[in-house]
């Protein structure tokens, strides 16, 4: 790493390629790779493009839930190995424009006029695309919706969103995203808003529109309340790559965003980045500097910095692609491996005063990818300097912290893009991935399922069924005190006594139950409120 000058110029010009058609290039000259390393990889790159050329024609790569994965079909529906979904596609896509044109044009509206505003009501992959899209292309000034979110089950939360539209809820337009309809926090939401919709004496039905699987428990839902409209999601998409059907264009038309230049920068992604040719493949090279830097097995996180605002999200959308994707205990040969690249991020140049100095010269488990963009803002930039203007510092910045890591031996990859607009925004995203595809097969991991999120709900399913046994027995006690591990022995589950603590301790804390005694928490007693 410590490279002359000349010698960093050298391997700049080597390993940066630049990729016109998309306004993209990929640097890996800061990567500390050996002279043979592509040479080497070369055979299993192979194999991995061959995996995701079967996977594309519609092979089953979910096996767990006998699934195709077919996202890359929505950006290029002829791609999609049958007519019926080819026209599912298409039909869709046109649904959403039909829909989105309706609401600009006031022949949808709500009940108390236009609609001004739509509340995405989902989690996961169901609001981390939408709230990146939406966060990065957004323009107040023009917006034809302004966009808000209930992306959790946290009461506060969803309270804090509907303060923000006192008022506007006969304007507002609630989107309700969930594939299978059961999942408990977009359930939640949808249950909040509709009441706060009650309270307002409003209809919800005729302001709410489901994005949701045909014939799922929300599909129904919407049907039964004569909703506005029903678009599908399918069960070859995953959540964390949904953001191209209904789930993240049905948001982005609404708010006026380019949907057409967002599929047009994917679709034009795909297509190069679909080539065999590792070394003309910005994918491909992206995957192997992952498989590099983490020597093949998750070694070192990885830091995304872009530096635009625009982009501030985009650390939060890979946190589900990569971790959720990659993130696996047992390889598909059954072995465990416990894969995974864990990701975190903000935005330059807010981390230079943040945590730039930990990587630094901090404990070096990382490494990072710079995402710069070209183009400063719409227009002329002021001189905040003579000759230099605030985009420039932003540049200077980059190019600084980018050495400064360097000169310490911290290793980078740099994507530079040309503005960040939406086909640009496109591009990241099926740039990203198909990079996580690529990298799965290079390390025999499956990257279309994530039964450690179903384990988490199993689990948290039976935290709530719990939940109930106890208030149950409470009730059936009134003015009756018992401590954590009594009432757990009395409902016959001796060892939850301290998930029976946490559970009191949380109800306590909303006035359902009273609590005395302590300090210990053997020691606090606890009964029915009232």
């Amino acid at each position: 790493m410590n490279s002359t000058k000349a010698q960093l110029w050298d391997r700049f010009q080597k390993h940066f390629t630049a990729f016109p058609a998309l306004g993209l290039s990929v640097d890996v000259s800061r990567v500390s790779f050996p002279d043979d390393f592509f040479a080497r990889m070369e055979p299993p790159m192979q194999r991995a493009f061959a995996e995701m050329a079967a996977l594309e024609r519609g092979a089953i790569a979910n096996a767990d839930e006998k699934r195709m994965v077919g996202h890359y079909w929505l950006r290029n529906a002829a791609l999609a190995p049958d007519a019926s979904l080819r026209r599912e596609i298409d039909d869709t896509l046109a649904a959403v424009k039909a829909l989105a044109a309706g609401v600009h044009a006031g022949r949808v509206a709500g009940a108390t006029g236009r609609f001004q505003n739509v509340l995405v009501i989902g989690i996961g992959g169901s609001a981390l695309g939408p709230q990146f899209v939406a966060n990065a292309l957004s323009q107040p000034a023009s917006d034809k919706l302004r966009p808000y979110f209930f992306d959790n089950t946290d009461p506060d939360g969803m309270d804090k969103v509907l303060a923000q539209l006192h008022g506007q809820l006969g304007q507002t337009l609630a989107v309700v995203i969930s594939k299978s309809g059961g999942t408990k926090e977009t359930r939640n939401g949808m249950l909040e808003a509709a009441a706060a919709w009650s309270r307002a004496g409003l209809d919800f039905g005729r302001h709410a529109v489901a994005v949701t699987g045909v014939g799922s428990e929300l599909d129904k839902y919407a049907t039964a309340k004569n909703w506005l409209c029903r678009l599908p999601m399918w069960d070859w998409v995953g959540g964390r790559t949904s953001v191209m059907c209904a789930v993240g264009l049905l948001p982005a038309a609404l708010q006026g965003l380019d949907i057409d230049a967002m599929l047009a920068g994917a679709r034009a992604c795909d297509e190069v980045t679909r080539q065999p040719n590792t070394a003309q493949n910005p994918a491909a090279l992206l995957a192997l500097m992952w498989h590099f830097l983490t020597d093949g097995r998750g070694a070192k996180d990885m830091v995304v910095l872009p530096y635009k605002d625009r982009l501030e999200l985009l650390s939060k959308y890979l946190q589900q692609l990569v971790m959720e994707s990659l993130g696996k205990e047992l390889d598909r040969d059954g072995r465990v491996v416990s894969q995974g690249i864990s990701v975190y991020g903000n935005k330059g140049s807010t981390d230079q005063h943040a945590y730039v100095q930990q990587l630094r010269e901090g404990v070096l488990n990382f490494f990072v990818v710079f995402v710069e963009v070209l183009k400063d803002r719409t227009g002329a930039s002021m001189e905040v300097e003579p000759g230099v203007t605030s985009g420039d510092y932003l540049s200077g910045f980059f190019l600084g912290t980018r050495e400064a890591l360097f000169e310490n031996g911290r290793q980078s990859v740099t994507l530079t893009v040309r503005d960040s607009s939406a086909f640009t925004v496109g591009v990241l995203i099926a740039l990203f991935e198909r990079a996580v595809g690529l990298y799965a097969s290079l390390v025999n991991i499956n990257a279309y399922h994530q039964p450690g999120v179903e384990a988490g709900k199993k689990a948290a399913t039976a935290v709530i069924t719990l939940q109930g046994r106890v208030l149950a027995h409470l009730a059936s006690a009134p003015g009756k005190t018992f401590t954590a591990a009594q009432l757990a022995a009395a409902i016959g589950s001796t060892d939850a006594a301290e998930t029976v603590f946490k559970i009191c301790t949380h109800l306590a804390a909303n006035g359902r139950l009273r609590h005395s005694g302590g300090p210990g928490a053997g020691e606090v007693l606890f009964q029915i409120a009232g």
